[in-house]
């Protein structure tokens, strides 16, 4: 049977088939979002695998690239946060950063104990073997990537400013994520070689605005400069609107999180399944930054609490600390399940290679229906 086509811009600068790109997710406690197996996996079925880096070290980062070059031989990216506002102080060791919380932030530590108390949580901490995420630990893993001549660098948090002038002499694409027009058009003022705009519905760390108004406002910020679409998109059909309002490709997080290649779990592949759309909010409470997951009583005690997130990297720290709590005691809901609002959509585990053939069949589909909406109407 032929292979569906369906062809951009992006295929053509990226080499691969299809304008579908795995979301860079971050490894998170006890759940490795995007594996080298479904990063490998959505580049053998014509998309492009990109790989998350949250907590990884240099030497982990460097065995996962490798794994993936063993898995693929065609293009994959990588995913790293770039912050912008971190603590001046910040040290990048847990037990000294997890130190100055205890005295800086006391009620935010109270905070942690009392949720530990009240859900019957082991006391743990991560080890200090666990990167954190500060401008030494980027640095490090963008050397990496250098090293390692990835051949697409992606910033989904903050702006790859120091980064984009040596990797593009490096021959390697770069792309950052924006939320708003404001951070679009700063992207391209650095130099990247494309945007991709991800609207408020998308899982993870995420912006205010929502990705139908967003994404026709930064193509015309930032033209002739390509955008690539995020926020909610998990299916040929929202695809096919993603290029309508100009965008050249799709950015999909949260339909490849229940892909069987995911390795967060079954259990959390469920929660995700069994989720509505208004079962996902938005909070600061795991990373302190605004981040869309699933909700529960936790973050709903956050809210209530009226404290606001501390800098980077303390609320992340602490947070840490507490899903190792939640995961060993087998309480996965209360850690951090990042979700968009395509979850309402979600009904079953695919393979990622069936995501993407999905996706594209579809899109051709209501291309297709709505090419046969063209011309004028003929009146009797």
């Amino acid at each position: 049977m032929a292979r569906p086509v369906l062809r951009t811009w992006l295929c053509d600068f990226l080499g691969i088939e299809y304008p579908i790109m795995l979301a860079g997710m971050g490894t998170l406690t006890g759940k490795i979002c995007t594996p080298p197996e479904l990063v490998a996996a959505v580049s053998e079925a014509g998309g492009i695998g990109v790989l998350g880096t949250t907590s990884m070290t240099p030497d982990v980062l460097t065995e996962n690239i490798r794994e993936i070059r063993r898995l693929t031989s065609r293009p994959f990216g990588v995913d790293m946060l770039l912050p912008e506002r971190v603590a001046k102080d910040a040290m990048s060791v847990r037990s000294q950063a997890r130190a100055q919380i205890r005295e800086r932030y006391p009620k935010h530590w109270a905070f942690m104990q009392s949720m530990r108390k009240e859900l019957n949580l082991p006391d743990a901490v991560v080890g200090d073997e666990k990167a954190i995420n500060v401008a030494s630990t980027q640095m490090a893993l963008a050397e990496v990537c250098f090293r390692e001549k990835i051949d697409l660098f992606a910033a989904a948090l903050g702006a790859p400013d120091w980064l984009a002038p040596r990797a593009r002499a490096q021959g390697m694409k770069v792309l950052a994520l924006a939320g708003n027009v404001r951070h679009a058009v700063r992207h391209r003022k650095a130099g990247v070689d494309f945007v991709v705009a991800t609207g408020t519905e998308a899982g993870g760390h995420t912006g205010k605005v929502a990705t139908m108004p967003l994404v026709p406002q930064v193509v015309d910020a930032v033209s002739p400069l390509p955008v690539v679409a995020g926020g909610g998109i998990g299916d040929g059909r929202q695809m096919a609107a993603a290029l309508a309002l100009g965008a050249v490709g799709v950015w999909v997080g949260t339909a490849f999180l229940v892909s069987e290649e995911s390795q967060i779990g079954d259990r959390a592949k469920d929660l995700l399944i069994a989720a509505e759309s208004g079962d996902v909010d938005t909070h600061t409470l795991y990373t302190g930054k605004s981040m869309r997951g699933l909700k529960n009583r936790v973050t709903d005690a956050w809210l209530a609490s009226g404290l606001e997130a501390m800098p980077l990297p303390f609320q992340k720290v602490m947070m840490d600390d507490f899903q190792l709590s939640a995961h060993l005691a087998g309480q996965i809901e209360f850690e951090a399940n990042p979700g968009g609002q395509i979850t309402g959509m979600l009904k079953q585990r695919k393979p990622a290679a069936a995501i993407v053939r999905d996706m594209v069949e579809l899109a051709n589909e209501t291309i297709g229906r709505l090419d046969g909406l063209r011309g004028i109407a003929k009146h009797s």
